[in-house]
């Protein structure tokens, strides 16, 4: 009988290697990931993002999500999930869309990695807060502590953080 599906969800501010570690497991473990949708929307549209944009970019995100998992083995890289569209909503608007809000369930993942800030900035187009990383960084670790979900902090560079996400895998 094969194992059933895990979750694993990478969240954290922006350039902390989330995208590089959800591939890096995916490769690992020989199965999908989840790349994040934001990227390609933003990328596409031909101006400025608003706060209505991020409905969509979630409701897109939780639809590749559904895609991928029939198709994935043992363990499913969601590169994002619904709460980093609630924390950039909250910190960029002040608010958030009652949809995200209803639809984030962190306790449909297995485990949580939250990605550290110790990685050096990349400069990219679609980045926008290169001086509150640690502030978002906080925003992360309090959302996982107060939803009571597994989690752990992911540091190091790509490799260190690739044996550490294993490790926290082995738990």
């Amino acid at each position: 009988m094969p194992e059933p599906l895990q979750r694993i969800a990478i969240v954290g501010p922006e350039s902390t290697g989330k995208s590089t570690l959800a591939r890096g497991l995916a490769d690992y473990f020989q199965t999908r990931w989840v790349p994040e949708f934001a990227r390609a929307y933003l990328e596409q549209i031909e101006r400025p993002y608003a706060r209505e944009d991020l409905l969509v970019i979630a409701r897109a995100q939780r639809k590749m999500e559904e895609k991928l998992a029939p198709l994935a083995f043992r363990y499913l890289f969601c590169d994002t999930n619904l709460l980093v569209i609630r924390i950039w909503s909250e910190y960029k608007y002040g608010q958030c869309d009652p949809w995200i809000l209803a639809h984030e369930r962190l306790d449909r993942y297995a485990l949580h990695l939250l990605t550290d800030i110790d990685l050096p900035w990349e400069e990219d187009p679609l980045r926008e807060h290169p001086h509150a990383r640690a502030e978002l960084m906080s925003l992360y670790e309090h959302a996982l502590v107060q939803a009571g979900v597994p989690y752990a902090k992911i540091s190091g560079h790509a490799e260190e953080r690739l044996r550490h996400a294993l490790a926290a895998l082995g738990r």
